[in-house]
């Protein structure tokens, strides 16, 4: 294995788990009967599918945003049910949080790139500790998303 492999190493590690984590979405998405994308289910009093899906992608737009622009807005108002209110839509969101997510990996040239600190929403904190949050927390919904898509259509979600 060449060096420059080796030195990037984490930064394909993360690269990995993001692209899953968005193809995952796709497909969910589009094995998702639209009438029930915003469909909450019986037993539950909290969010529905596209709810935790959306929020799944935004946790990843603003981490990019903020490690590329400095721009840690949270994604919600431009994410509301109102707004993608589409199979269609929630996938071409979904699309453009990954050629964000792209952008911001062309921004780190090696795997000590990822312990520099930046000043993120509310302390310096380093790039590999905002990427393994913002992963961990758009899987959580992710996760939450996939358990609202086995209750309401009786069928695990699909696997890539």
């Amino acid at each position: 294995m060449s060096s420059g492999k080796l030195v990037r190493k984490q930064i394909g590690s993360f690269d990995q788990c993001f692209r899953s984590l968005h193809e995952r979405s796709v497909a969910a998405v589009s094995a998702m009967p639209a009438g029930l994308l915003f469909t909450p289910p019986e037993e539950a009093k909290s969010g529905t599918f596209g709810e935790y899906l959306l929020r799944s992608a935004g946790a990843v737009e603003q981490t990019f945003g903020g490690i590329t622009a400095r721009l840690w807005d949270d994604p919600f108002e431009w994410t509301l049910p109102e707004e993608l209110s589409t199979n269609g839509k929630i996938e071409e969101y979904l699309f453009e949080v990954e050629k964000t997510r792209i952008r911001g990996f062309g921004f780190f040239a090696s795997d000590a790139d990822l312990s520099k600190s930046i000043p993120a929403p509310e302390e310096l904190s380093s790039i590999f500790e905002l990427l393994l949050k913002a992963l961990a927390r758009a899987e959580n919904f992710q996760g939450r998303a996939f358990a609202v898509f086995h209750v309401l259509t009786g069928i695990p979600p699909p696997r890539v």
